[in-house]
């Protein structure tokens, strides 16, 4: 966890949405009451955000208790408690819902990694996320992948070069892409990975000959399509599959032969898992 990232989200999350008070809790609750409050899984899949939670109710209010019970990447079932939190009721309230929203979704997406990675789990492919992430919560989309086992691509568009069907047919092709960019790089004094996009075989072909370039993204392949591609390639480059691939066909395009599969579905469109946090007597 990047404690610096993670208590600038928390802090701006708080702001959104406490404002000048929580004024119903404020209102019902007298100053100074204890509380305590068990957090309830009320769903099946992999446990992602308790290392987050931890730090949100630390963050609202330092004199919170919190004692973890289980931690993110394990499997959970309905019934299971995943932590209690012990202090300042109004201040658990105030954490409650950040502390489920978060939790929720980097659940969903840890559970759904999961899944991919073991349908993968004997192949030599790993499966990658994307930017196709909540603006936000990109560092916290993608430490869920993590934590369901799957491998963070480039975090933004300062980390990596990507250069995509846009950036080749804007530059006028993929020669003059991969040159532009070796001269943007020496000129910039910056040592990024190289990593281009190609719609077919002709479009490798042209990679291949002009080099350059550390991983190739073989983009909407079909399986015969992307065997060959693999073959030309020979291990000569690092390779990647996107475009069209669902839980349904992903072990067959891993059978090609890919080093990795991104999958942008992991973080754009998940079903968070059901977690509350109830109050104990």
């Amino acid at each position: 966890m990047d404690k610096e990232i993670i208590d600038q989200f928390i802090l701006n999350s708080l702001s959104e949405d406490v404002g000048d008070g929580d004024h119903t809790s404020l209102a019902t609750i007298p100053a100074g009451t204890k509380g305590k409050a068990k957090l309830l899984v009320k769903d099946e899949g992999i446990l992602a955000g308790v290392e987050l939670a931890v730090e949100i109710f630390h963050i609202v209010n330092a004199d919170l208790k919190t004692s973890v019970f289980l931690n993110d990447g394990v499997k959970i079932k309905p019934g299971d408690i995943v932590l209690e939190v012990e202090g300042d009721a109004q201040s658990i309230l105030k954490a409650e819902r950040l502390v489920l929203n978060c939790m929720q979704r980097m659940s969903g997406i840890a559970t759904k990694t999961r899944q991919i990675v073991d349908i993968l789990r004997d192949t030599n492919t790993k499966v990658l996320d994307t930017r196709k992430t909540t603006p936000g919560l990109r560092y916290l989309e993608k430490w869920a992948v993590r934590i369901g086992g799957g491998v963070n691509h480039r975090f933004g568009l300062y980390d990596m070069v990507l250069i995509k069907d846009n950036h080749v047919d804007y530059a006028g092709g993929i020669k003059n892409a991969i040159e532009n960019t070796h001269r943007y790089l020496k000129a910039h004094n910056k040592d990024l990975a190289i990593e281009i996009e190609v719609r077919n075989l002709a479009e490798l072909e042209q990679v291949l000959q002009t080099g350059g370039i550390n991983r190739i993204l073989l983009d909407n392949f079909n399986f015969d399509t992307l065997k060959k591609a693999v073959e030309l390639i020979s291990g000569r480059y690092i390779t990647e599959a996107s475009g069209g691939i669902t839980i349904d066909n992903i072990r067959e395009y891993a059978a090609c032969g890919v080093d990795y599969i991104s999958v942008g579905a992991l973080t754009h469109s998940v079903k968070s898992l059901d977690l509350s946090l109830k109050a104990v007597d």
